[in-house]
C-alpha cells in the first residue's frame, strides 16, 4: 500500500494549530496536497492568511481561526467554528508549542508558567475539547508534537520546555487505551533539530547565535550529522494521521537523526554548560 497515494486524504478535515508557521504550515500543505480540507490555527491571523492562500492557490480547501490555544473560550470557538462549516474533524495535529533558552536560575515564574501553559495546558485544551465529538465519530487521528527534551536527557537549556512536553508525552499514553477503543489513534511526535523560523531565529537570536554557527557546532562534535528538513518532519506526521497508522496508538515517534545518542551542544556559548 502506498502511505501517501493521491488524495489519501480526500474526505478528511484536519485542524493543525501552529498553522501558520514552519512545520504546521508545511503540514498543512502536505495534507491539502492529498485531498484534505484544512483548518489552520494560531495566534498571528496575517500569517495564516498567507498560509490559506497558498492552499487555496493549489486547489484546496482552507479555514483559518485566529485562536489562543492557552485560552479556553477560543478553543471552544475554534472547534464549533470547526464542526459548524465541515461537521467532522479526523487528524488533530497539535503543533502550537513554543520555548526560550534560559539557564535554570534564569527563568522567571511567569516565563515558566507560560512555556508550560502553552505547551502542556494548551495541548490538554485542544485534545479535550476535540476528542469528544472525535469520539462520538469512532474515528480519528491525534497527533501532539513534543521534542526530543522531553526524554530520559532532560533538556538543560530548556528546563520548562522539557517539563511541559515531558507532561505531553506522558498524557499520549495515558490516553491512549482508552481512545484507541473509540476508534481514535493518538501519537506523540518528536523531532530533533530541524530548520524552522522559530530554531534558527527566535530561539537562537535570544543568545547572540546565528543558525550558521550553531548548525556548524552540532556537526562539528557529532551532535548531529546535518539538521533535519520540514518536509521530513511533516511526512512523519502524516503517516500517523493515514491509514497505515491506524494500529499505531500511544507511541512517540522520533525523528531526529540520532541526536539522542550524541552530545549536547552548549547552546549558550558560555561556561555555565
Amino acid at each position: 500500500m502506498s502511505v501517501f497515494a493521491p488524495n489519501i486524504f480526500a474526505d478528511q478535515v484536519a485542524v493543525i494549530t501552529g498553522g501558520g508557521t514552519g512545520l504546521g504550515r508545511e503540514v498543512a500543505l502536505s495534507l491539502a496536497s492529498l485531498g484534505a480540507r484544512v483548518v489552520i490555527a494560531g495566534r498571528t491571523a496575517e500569517k495564516l492568511t498567507d498560509v490559506a492562500a497558498q492552499i487555496e492557490a493549489i486547489g484546496g480547501t482552507c479555514l483559518a481561526i485566529p485562536t489562543n490555544i492557552r485560552e479556553l473560550e477560543q478553543v471552544d470557538a475554534l472547534r464549533d467554528q470547526v464542526y459548524e462549516r465541515f461537521g467532522q474533524v479526523d487528524c488533530l495535529i497539535n503543533n502550537a508549542g513554543g520555548q526560550f533558552p534560559a539557564l535554570p536560575t534564569d527563568i522567571s515564574d511567569n516565563g515558566w508558567r507560560a512555556v508550560v501553559d502553552l505547551n502542556l495546558n494548551g495541548t490538554w485544551n485542544m485534545t479535550s475539547r476535540f476528542m469528544k465529538p472525535m469520539a462520538a465519530a469512532g474515528s480519528g487521528s491525534i497527533v501532539n508534537v513534543v521534542h526530543t527534551f522531553s526524554f530520559e536527557r532532560g533538556a538543560p537549556m530548556f528546563a520548562h520546555s522539557g517539563a511541559a512536553r515531558a507532561g505531553v508525552v506522558n498524557l499520549v499514553k495515558s490516553l491512549a487505551p482508552y481512545l484507541m477503543r473509540k476508534g481514535i489513534t493518538i501519537n506523540a511526535f518528536a523531532p530533533g533539530v530541524f530548520a524552522t523560523p522559530g530554531m534558527v531565529g527566535a530561539e537562537l537570536e535570544t543568545v547572540g547565535r546565528t543558525a550558521a554557527s550553531f548548525t556548524d557546532e552540532l556537526v562539528a562534535e557529532g551532535t548531529t550529522v546535518r539538521l533535519g528538513s520540514v518536509d521530513e518532519m511533516a511526512s512523519t506526521v502524516l503517516y500517523l494521521c493515514s491509514p497505515a497508522a491506524r494500529y499505531v496508538s500511544g507511541a512517540t515517534i522520533i525523528a531526529d537523526g540520532a541526536s539522542m545518542q550524541s552530545n549536547w551542544v552548549n547552546f549558550f556559548g558560555d561556561d555555565d554548560f
